[in-house]
């Protein structure tokens, strides 16, 4: 009779060590919503659209040149932008279209793309200078509008280009 006491308590741990205490209910505090002030709008970063616009180049704001195969800023292509950036700051009214080139080597597939990586490195650098992306569109035109049809390095470098464009918006001007 001791040996079955024995297993008795042993199954009655065992089972009390399987089933367990029962969990505690839990109670779920209610979130409160943000107040109206609390809530930040993120930054609207689409671009605009380009139908049925005419942009133009201004003589206030200057091209940028980007190297071979590459689409990140240089020191001298930032300093060059932040320049057009105060020009277009005194312009609120100004639509910014920004166009990104190529030169003829390579497909055209690859250059509409890197075209597109060049115009949209502009773009961001003048948002994080603080002009609305809603502002600010971009397009390729890859190696489809050179400014130079020379089959030389000179040439080539100077087809690689991110260039800056404006259109007065009517919409803005009258304000």
């Amino acid at each position: 009779m001791n040996s079955r006491i024995w297993k008795l308590i042993g199954l009655g741990i065992l089972a009390l060590a399987l089933t367990g205490c029962p969990p505690k209910p839990q109670v779920k505090k209610e979130e409160e919503a943000p107040k109206p002030e609390e809530v930040q709008k993120p930054q609207p970063t689409e671009e605009p659209s380009l139908r049925g616009k005419d942009y133009k180049e201004v003589p206030d704001l200057q091209t940028i040149y980007f190297d071979l195969d590459q689409s990140t800023l240089r020191s001298d292509t930032r300093n060059t932008l932040h320049s057009n950036y105060e020009v277009l700051q005194t312009h609120s009214d100004w639509e910014v279209l920004v166009e990104g080139h190529c030169d003829e080597r390579g497909t055209t597939e690859y250059n509409l793309g890197l075209g597109q990586k060049r115009a949209a490195a502009v773009r961001e650098y003048y948002m994080t200078l603080g002009i609305s992306g809603t502002r600010v569109a971009t397009i390729s035109y890859g190696k489809e509008n050179p400014i130079c049809t020379d089959h030389s390095e000179g040439c080539w470098a100077k087809n690689r280009r991110g260039v800056t464009k404006v259109r007065i918006n009517p919409d803005q001007s009258t304000k």
